[in-house]
């Protein structure tokens, strides 16, 4: 059976990636700062379908923890065959409300970590010829908004870079780019996201089906749900300062308060 290492596993998508790689019969390795709620959610998955699940307590905004999960990647005796890189936030107010100290943790979780876990993981993977890398991005990648936009256009662009270079090695590297999805995203951020048109809202667990989906077919960039596709397809169409005025203002609206 394959392992695969969940980053921010315990609630949002990264806790739908396990639900749905632990029904699809791999074992786990769930990784996020919450001890207690990493043990409850690996026994409810090992109970429920008999793979295994180990835990592992790291913080990705310090270096030890990201260290921590370096080594468990490069564990040639325990590989890991599938690196979901999910754990991030968002950080609550506009450019210059915000502590530069948060934005530089934001950038730590979002580029250094995604960056360091995927070299880890690649490495060994390649010298087996298999394995997969899920990059968890966001449209707002594709938008002018902010550090946490910008943090997730370089996933995009990093992803897809590091994909073109392992062409034909046997390993894939997808970056995934939903849009609002019901977690506890908002919440933890402190966000106001009630006004948001109830069409926009995307299911977890349809988010990572789609996602299981397009990484087996090859692709590097999955846009989960035809309505965010055509959005992102429409951008390309707009006036970058146009498309800069639009995202501010849905910013102001269906962000921080």
């Amino acid at each position: 059976m394959t392992t695969a290492l969940i980053t921010g596993a315990t609630a949002g998508l990264g806790a739908a990636f396990a639900r749905r790689l632990a029904r699809d019969g791999h074992h786990l390795v769930l990784v996020a700062r919450n001890e207690e709620r990493l043990w409850e959610e690996a026994t409810r998955l090992h109970d429920r379908h008999g793979v295994e699940a180990s835990v592992l307590v790291a913080d990705l905004a310090t270096d030890e923890g990201i260290s921590a999960v370096e080594e468990r990647l490069g564990d040639g005796d325990h590989p890991v065959d599938l690196l979901i890189n999910n754990a991030g936030f968002g950080n609550k107010g506009k450019f210059l409300q915000v502590p530069v100290e948060d934005e530089l943790t934001m950038l730590k979780v979002h580029c250094e970590a995604v960056l360091r876990l995927t070299s880890a993981a690649v490495a060994s993977m390649r010298e087996r010829g298999r394995g997969g890398v899920v990059n968890v991005a966001s449209v707002a990648a594709f938008v002018p908004r902010g550090t946490y936009g910008a943090s997730k256009a370089w996933v995009v662009q990093f992803t897809q870079g590091a994909a073109k270079d392992l062409a034909g090695s046997g390993v894939r590297l997808m970056a995934l780019c939903p849009g609002f999805v019901r977690t506890e995203f908002h919440q933890r951020a402190g966000m106001d996201a009630e006004s948001v048109p109830g069409w926009m809202w995307l299911d977890a667990d349809a988010v990572v089906g789609a996602a299981v989906k397009d990484l087996a077919r090859g692709k590097t960039l999955s846009i989960p749900d035809a309505r965010y596709k055509a959005l992102m397809g429409a951008s390309r169409l707009l006036p970058r300062e146009l498309l800069a005025r639009a995202s501010t203002k849905t910013g102001r609206r269906y962000g921080p308060r």
